[in-house]
């Protein structure tokens, strides 16, 4: 499960957020996220201000990974860059070629690459499993030598597990996964596309040879989304049923492909709203929600299974 977005300074290392914690370990929950966002202006700035607020502080991060791991949770860091102006962060880009008086790739990724390692150091002090460099950056995903130049500067400070979360429809339109141990993406497909989807990530994970899973996947709940899941604004009623129906089919169809190795589920918010206020939640969290009990009976079985199966 994903924790802590988008990571506002203030909201962590509070009594709600260890609530929120504890709760979120309670859905049969083994790994998380711990993702928090820093902003640039606009999507063709080059400034990435992770130590201005609203970002969280480090202070903040090393609580929240302590926390987990106080949970028995193994923990993946996250760190997003978000643009100040609304525009989603797909579209931060330059021009192809670099132009006196414009801005550069160049310029932005030496900001990127300060912010992401300076998350690295901090999940390598911690001893957080995994690190994730980066999240549905499409534009900029096609610059492999950036990239592949930043995952080597993280692999000199931080030994743990490296991966990339491109967004969705991108799973086979990366140049440089052997440069990350481990394939991901966010999977907010339509209910009724799983399948085709699947078969079509199946190739390219077979193509990458790499362990897979969905570093994000969910649905808000409400109506309408299990056809829109990646569409937060999206227009309707509030609906637990919707919700509970797209995991049920996410679950039904990922189960079946064994190279499918789980997911970090979106999401988990640090301040968590009443038990009485689940019913009207129409946001993605399953917290109180039919989907919420559906995740306990569903990991609380596998767990159960897996027990059983180890038993001479």
């Amino acid at each position: 499960m994903t924790w802590g977005w988008t990571g506002v300074r203030g909201t962590w290392a509070t009594p709600s957020a260890s609530h929120s914690l504890r709760a979120m370990a309670d859905h049969g929950v083994n790994w998380t996220a711990i993702a928090y966002s820093a902003l640039q202006e606009t999507a063709q700035s080059t400034d990435v201000r992770f130590r201005e607020a609203p970002t969280v502080t480090d202070d903040e991060v090393v609580w929240a990974i302590r926390e987990a791991k106080g949970l028995g949770l193994k923990v993946c860091l996250k760190p997003v860059v978000n643009v100040a102006d609304g525009t989603w962060r797909a579209y931060i880009g330059f021009f192809d070629r670099d132009v006196p008086g414009e801005p550069t790739w160049g310029e932005w990724f030496a900001s990127y690459r300060e912010f992401i390692l300076h998350a690295a150091r901090i999940a390598e002090s911690e001893g957080c499993e995994m690190l994730c460099i980066g999240c549905e950056m499409v534009r900029a995903d096609a610059r492999e030598d950036e990239w592949r130049a930043l995952i080597a500067a993280v692999r000199a400070v931080y030994s743990g597990v490296v991966t990339y979360n491109c967004d969705k429809y991108q799973e086979d339109r990366l140049s440089w996964w052997d440069a990350v141990d481990v394939v991901t993406s966010s999977g907010y497909y339509p209910i009724d596309r799983w399948d085709a989807e699947l078969d079509r990530i199946e190739n390219a994970v077979a193509a990458a040879g790499k362990p897979f899973f969905f570093m994000e996947a969910g649905c808000p709940s409400r109506e309408g989304s299990p056809d829109r899941p990646n569409d937060w604004s999206l227009a309707g009623a509030p609906s637990g049923a919707a919700q509970l129906r797209y995991y049920e089919a996410m679950f039904a169809a990922c189960d079946a492909r064994p190279w499918v190795r789980g997911f970090m589920l979106w999401d988990w918010p640090p301040r968590l709203y009443a038990d009485d206020e689940a019913a009207a939640n129409d946001d993605y969290c399953p917290y109180g929600k039919p989907a919420g009990e559906f995740l306990r009976e569903a990991y609380g079985l596998r767990a159960a299974d897996a027990e059983m199966s180890q038993q001479p």
